[in-house]
């Protein structure tokens, strides 16, 4: 950036009027207001961890963010503090409690050395109040916030733009990583690097210069507990969190005495560097010291593209519906979804969605998972180990031999992609995300249809096939907000009919009667995994609502448990996304990605 060069804060506090007439929130006003603005507010200087306010106090002024950034935290009725949001420059905080009279909501701390303008309540009234224009823009900043918390609460709020890189080690290549980030970020907006050179004898106008003129910024923090680190730590949105996935677990210096603390509200995100394949077992150690932390594989530079996306909110979540043999069009789906370029970042399913989620989350070819996949299902029914029918139709030995197969002893933490599947918890009474474990055993979980297969136990809990309570898990892969989601719902709305008039339990010679005649009756299998699903079908109709792009391809004609439907099921949803995609508007957000992942 030109002019990295210390700079005097004095000589912006000289011309006050041409920084507010600078701010989004003043820009267009008359001279006179802006000078009467200038005149009325007191320049803070406002070191970073210092709390401007507390919740409880009287609203007695209203600030704007100068440069900087103040962090909001709210604690409705509990002793710890829940960090809302951030007020960046331009912004401004403390201005609703001077129009309603009440007491502060929240408290406001500043996440980094800020800058603030202070308005005072008298100055608020003889300002604003005199001023219609100036109130319609405090009223527009209101109706901004609130539908920026309606974004949220949906699941969609916005990525990071600031990004400190913190090496735990000095084995860590943390200036590799920061660099093929930033050449990833570029291909989603403009975008930074930012090192200690650059940026240790700056102010914080520099820092807020050079985030304006950017999209995405990075900074490289040092693996010492220093001030540079600090700033780095202060000055992002998230912290990267750099390890080699093959040291002895550790902690990261520059971050101690930062939990807990208020200069340490952002996300982090553990990255594991790997010499070569994954090393199994890696994450779980690692994950042990950072408990509740989203992690990532870096094996190649296509891992680090997936991880911009992911912590910029423009990855592309993939969710795969249960459907029994209709699941197979997920093949043809993922095949149609590769050939046109659209990343697939998040991997997420329930019951036979699950398990086609977990080949895609493997990264295993389309001929790998059509070759493993008809292997299991078609050359074997897996639901030919009848038994006593105790607590099921079939023993599920043979289920789970073929997952184990198909799966080995893979953990989900240790998968390239981010996955998830989704159980019904019959103890609870509600769903289970499962994020980490062996992925066979949830799998099992995942597909247990009541009735048919045994339940998984699990520290005494009953799980059975996800798709009795969410079919569709659209809301799970929303809840890690990393942005736009592809639903693939091939469940259907008519999963199969009958046409024999009896109700009762059919003669032997009955039966006979209605094969010759080509008539069909809904057997015991057909009945209890529809009777299983059929409760989630209103939260499905309701997830499909939440998709940025919904699939449902024609699979009325093929009957869930007739495996050797596989080739037709896969070409029908192949066909069907082509010709979905096709449809699409050029500016749609999917293409967007796609054509940022290709350059």
């Amino acid at each position: 950036m030109e002019g990295d060069l210390p700079e005097q804060t004095v000589t912006l506090r000289s011309d006050l009027r041409s920084v507010i007439a600078a701010l989004p929130l003043f820009q267009g006003l008359d001279a006179d207001i802006l000078t009467a603005i200038a005149a009325e507010v007191e320049w803070i200087s406002l070191p970073g961890g210092s709390t401007l306010f507390e919740a409880g106090e009287p609203s007695d002024a209203m600030y704007v963010v100068l440069s900087g950034c103040l962090g909001v935290y709210l604690a409705p009725g509990t002793d710890r503090r829940r960090f809302v949001s951030r007020v960046v420059s331009g912004d401004t905080a403390g201005e609703m409690g001077l129009v309603s009279g009440r007491p502060r909501s929240g408290t406001v701390v500043a996440l980094r050395d800020t800058e603030i303008a202070r308005l005072s309540r008298d100055a608020f009234d003889r300002v604003f109040r005199r001023h219609p224009e100036a109130m319609l823009r405090i009223a527009q900043i209101t109706v901004d916030r609130l539908e920026s918390n309606q974004q949220r609460a949906r699941g969609r709020a916005p990525g990071a733009r600031t990004f400190a890189i913190l090496p735990q080690s000095m084995d860590v290549d943390a200036a590799g990583f920061a660099s093929e980030l930033v050449k990833s970020l570029s291909r989603l907006g403009r975008a930074e690097l930012v090192w200690s050179v650059r940026g240790a004898d700056h102010t914080s106008h520099w820092f807020s210069a050079v985030e304006a003129s950017n999209d995405f910024v990075v900074y490289v923090g040092d693996v010492a507990l220093n001030k540079w680190s600090s700033l780095c730590v202060r000055q992002s949105d998230a912290l990267m969190l750099l390890a080699r996935a093959d040291s002895p677990v550790g902690e990261w210096p520059m971050l101690a005495g930062q939990r807990g603390s208020n200069t340490a509200p952002q996300r982090a995100e553990l990255v594991l560097l790997h010499d070569g394949p994954i090393a199994p077992g890696a994450a779980a150690r690692w994950l042990e010291s950072q408990p509740g932390v989203p992690h990532h594989h870096v094996t190649s530079p296509a891992d680090i593209a997936r991880i911009a996306r992911l912590v910029t909110g423009q990855a592309v979540g993939v969710v795969f519906s249960g459907g029994g043999a209709r699941g197979f069009a997920h093949i043809g789906i993922v095949k149609a979804l590769r050939e046109a370029g659209i990343p697939t970042d998040i991997v997420g399913g329930t019951s036979m969605g699950a398990i086609m989620g977990g080949g895609v989350a493997l990264q295993w070819s389309i001929e790998e998972m059509t070759e493993r996949f008809r292997r299991s299902f078609v050359d074997v029914n897996p639901l030919r180990d009848y038994t006593l029918p105790v607590f099921s139709l079939v023993t599920g030995r043979k289920v789970s031999t073929l997952l184990r197969r198909e799966f080995g002893d893979v953990t989900i933490e240790d998968l390239p992609l981010p996955y998830f599947c989704v159980s019904s918890n019959l103890t609870t009474g509600h769903s289970d995300v499962h994020r980490r474990g062996t992925l066979w055993r949830w799998l099992r979980a995942s597909v247990a249809i009541p009735g048919v297969l045994p339940p998984v136990m699990n520290n005494g809990e009953v799980l059975v096939d996800g798709g009795t309570m969410n079919n569709l898990p659209v809301d799970a892969m929303r809840e890690l907000g990393r942005g736009p989601v592809i639903g693939c719902d091939v469940g259907g709305s008519r999963a199969f009919t009958g046409h024999a008039p009896e109700m009762d339990v059919p003669s032997p010679w009955d039966v006979v009667g209605w094969l010759r005649r080509n008539r069909t009756r809904p057997n015991i299998f057909r009945i209890l995994w529809r009777a299983g699903m059929v409760n989630s079908a209103a939260t499905s109709s309701a997830h499909r609502e939440k998709t940025d792009l919904l699939l449902q391809p024609p699979l009325t004609q093929i009957d869930m448990l007739n495996w050797q439907q596989f080739d037709n099921a896969i070409t029908l949803g192949y066909d069907y996304t082509i010709r979905t995609l096709a449809a699409l508007p050029a500016d749609a957000t999917i293409w967007k990605l796609a054509s940022a992942r290709a350059n």
